[in-house]
């Protein structure tokens, strides 16, 4: 489960040896089995328990078994097999997949984003483009209708929202219907056993699972891939076994027709029993989720090559087995055992239980990840609890959530039917979302006719659509709770992108316009200090109010300003040499500059001190790549809003090096722009700050060199002696409020809702991994 291996091999191969490229492809094959496979594999705990309920029992007979397993087989077929494992695996973001992956492919082939914060570089990012060029799919009507409308902008956006929700929902039934089904095969050996006792092992069982969830599943995912291919391969045998003894007939039943007999027969009683034969796609969107830790290839390979004949096999061997004995079907699956085997099985349908949830639950993680990174989740403390993996985080507050759900669960229903009927509409609907999401891509992003796409939408959508339907007739049966879930985790989605974006609005028409800026003069009108002035804002270009709002009340500012905006942009990764935007505010004489950060929806941002030196890196290169461009050019040099795509370090004969002794005898003599007090006040400092004098062991030593314009040498020492003077951190410590005049919707999503998740949830100093000692926050009230 090497998740690092696999994300690096989703991207461009480079040239390697066939053998190599086969070798790595089956090497991350069989690493997807225990992160991918775990849900999908423990499906044949529960699928013909749920499928033969209410008034369907009536027609428990060896043609409605058949016709069953018939359902079952080609609803595994056209669903994992021809709609994912040969379609939808193509349609990835750069080597990732998921709901999201799909819209930010959206997002960037056409203009749906509510924020309009892209810049034109955005564009030149390496990962940005997709496939085909964008200039083909211009004057697509679709496209412009969507871009022109507001409403159907923000209906998309819920809609992909809407799907994440019941991912989550996912992460609270995947554990309780498992486990929970897992530890029912004790009722097969003791009758006695009541239910009462089986829902007590199985709470424990869960509490134990989501307490050892912040070690990571790194520490014990070597254990996971070898436990559901021997699961696979036990169930596979068991189900060959008992076609052999029971009925070598049952492979008439892969015959369409069963299908349509069993509807003739049962009726509406056939078409309500969807719900239950749905079960046996469970799991199957993390094929397309998770493609991220591994390669199209890998992934296509274990289905097609393990797990869609090894499931086949358990099915057919189930229904044989059941075509014979009717009366077992409650528990079907464990009474179709040989009893010689029966203990060895039970344990690792436990584990296999075990493994299935905990996929589903760090799925759950990662796509709270994604929903914060694009601004529709409040900011929570995410752990990386791995070094060596990449991508693998743990959230605290959303663990014991997803804990005290499943447990409620567990001990409300006690039945994993109920709970079937819920798990059902969970993974239905993200499959429909999936399927109108992808009709779009084919229209935008592959450039096809919209034939195409409403063929796909009518072969898929119209299968997927008959089972909704069929799921939505057991909303009173259990199936309410992922549509709860759903609605209360969008509510809070979507209350916190709405905040957001109002705020991010009212910032935008309130900048500070760069006429009043020269007129302010070289000093803008302030007495500038040592150091340098870190200014966090969400605008990527002009000044925001913060500023004019900080210099009002305390007319000082830090000789060197820079605004800084981290973004999150749709794309998956943002490589290193990429990430760094910078630009000038301003004329030079003014010491203004802008930088903006950018990070994809899947990036990790580690908690280091290297932010500081990478951006002094950044500035240094910035001032001497505008240096040469104004020498070879007419550049004036003083407009806002060119950017320029700064790697560091890239001039060899002209950079700030680090020295980390700070007794170091190179680095040139600077003048202390400090008074004495302030030294012995800096001096007293750091020796009570441990922190402090950690932080600023990095020093920075400018080399001699003749060629070097005496001008750029200048602005470069000036940016030394500043970062040696010291780092401030200042951000606007808002308060968001209605206007009187809104609506009183917008007062209850703004006064109530998206105060109470600003309160509540991490600051932005915490989750920009900001130092507390040097931070200095300004209040301001936005009424939006």
């Amino acid at each position: 489960m090497d998740q690092e291996m696999g994300s690096t091999s989703a991207r461009p191969r480079g040239q390697v040896s066939w053998h190599d490229y086969c070798k790595n492809v089956l090497l991350l094959a069989y690493q997807s089995f225990g992160v991918v496979y775990g849900d999908l594999s423990t499906s044949p705990l529960y699928v013909f328990k749920s499928t033969f309920v209410g008034k369907l029992q009536n027609h428990e007979n060896e043609d409605a078994i058949f016709g069953a397993f018939s359902l079952i087989f080609w609803t595994f077929t056209l669903i994992p097999l021809f709609k994912y494992v040969f379609i939808l695996l193509s349609a990835d973001d750069n080597g990732e997949g998921g709901t999201f992956a799909l819209y930010s492919l959206l997002c960037r082939h056409a203009k749906l984003s509510l924020l309009p914060n892209q810049q034109a570089a955005d564009e030149e990012l390496s990962t940005y483009k997709y496939g085909h060029s964008s200039q083909g799919i211009v004057s697509s009507p679709l496209k412009r209708f969507l871009e022109k409308h507001k409403r159907l902008r923000i209906g998309l956006l819920l809609i992909v929202l809407f799907g994440a929700c019941m991912v989550i929902g996912d992460g609270v039934l995947t554990p309780a219907i498992s486990v929970l089904s897992a530890i029912s095969g004790l009722r097969v050996c003791a009758e006695k056993l009541h239910d009462r006792e089986m829902v007590i092992i199985a709470c424990v069982v869960l509490i134990g699972l989501f307490a050892l969830q912040h070690f990571g599943t790194h520490r014990v995912g070597f254990m996971f891939a070898p436990i559901v291919i021997i699961w696979l391969f036990c169930i596979s045998a068991i189900g060959i076994y008992n076609i052999i003894y029971w009925n070598p007939k049952i492979y008439h039943a892969l015959s369409p027709y069963y299908v349509y007999k069993f509807f003739k027969e049962t009726g509406k009683e056939g078409w309500i029993s969807l719900g239950g034969v749905l079960l046996c796609i469970t799991g199957t969107e993390a094929m397309f989720a998770d493609l991220g830790h591994f390669t199209a290839a890998s992934i296509r390979v274990a289905f097609a090559g393990v797990i869609y004949p090894c499931l086949v096999l358990q099915y057919m061997g189930q229904a044989a087995f059941l075509s014979k004995n009717i009366s077992d079907i409650e528990y079907s699956f464990y009474n179709s055992i040989p009893k010689p085997v029966f203990w060895p099985v039970f344990v690792i349908a436990t584990l296999a239980a075990i493994v299935g949830s905990q996929a589903v639950i760090s799925a759950t993680f990662s796509i709270i990840k994604q929903c914060h990174s694009l601004g529709c989740f409040p900011r929570v403390k995410i752990v990386h609890t791995s070094k060596q993996i990449y991508g693998q985080i743990y959230i605290p507050e959303i663990n014991w959530i997803l804990m005290v759900l499943c447990l409620a669960i567990t001990i409300g229903f006690r039945d994993t039917t109920l709970i079937g009927n819920a798990y059902g509409i969970a993974c239905i609907t993200v499959m429909f979302v999936t399927t109108w999401l992808m009709a779009l891509v084919i229209i935008f992003v592959w450039q096809k006719s919209i034939l195409v796409a409403l063929s796909f939408l009518l072969v898929f959508g119209s299968i997927e659509a008959m089972y909704l339907s069929a799921s939505v007739m057991k909303v009173a049966q259990g199936g309410w709770v992922p549509i709860v879930l759903a609605f209360v985790f969008m509510l809070v989605m979507y209350v916190w992108h709405y905040g957001t974006r109002r705020k991010y609005l009212f910032d935008l028409q309130n900048k500070v316009s760069m006429k009043w800026i020269l007129t302010l003069g070289p000093s803008l009108g302030i007495v500038r200090v040592p150091g340098i002035g870190l200014i966090y804002t969400e605008l990527v270009t002009g000044v925001p109010a913060i500023f004019s709002h900080f210099i009002t009340n305390l007319p000082a500012f830090h000789q060197i300003l820079v605004f800084v905006c981290v973004k999150s942009v749709p794309v998956p990764y943002v490589t290193p040499d990429e990430r760094y935007l910078i630009g000038r505010i301003g004329p030079k004489a003014y010491r203004m500059y802008r930088c903006i950060v950018r990070y994809g929806y899947k990036d990790v941002r580690k908690d280091n001190d290297d932010f500081e030196n990478h951006l002094i890196l950044s500035l240094a290169e910035f001032i001497q790549m505008e240096a040469e461009e104004s020498q070879s050019s007419s550049y004036e040099g003083s407009t806002d809003g060119r950017m320029a795509v700064i790697s560091t370090p890239v001039r060899p004969g002209l950079r700030l090096v680090e020295s980390e002794n700070e007794g170091d005898d190179s680095i040139l003599s600077l003048r202390s722009s400090k008074s004495s007090t302030l030294q012995s006040l800096q001096a007293m400092y750091e020796q009570e700050s441990p922190q402090a004098m950690r932080r600023r062991r990095v020093r920075f030593e400018l080399p001699k060199s003749p060629t070097v314009d005496a001008t750029v040498r200048e602005e470069l020492m000036e940016l030394i002696e500043a970062k040696q003077a010291g780092v401030a951190y200042i951000m606007g410590h808002s308060y968001i409020k209605a206007r009187r005049t809104s609506s009183f919707l917008k007062k209850i999503a703004i006064d109530i809702g998206y105060a109470f998740l600003r309160k509540n949830c991490r600051g932005p100093a915490v989750a920009l991994n900001i130092p507390h000692i040097s931070l200095i926050e300004v209040g301001m009230i936005y009424y939006v």
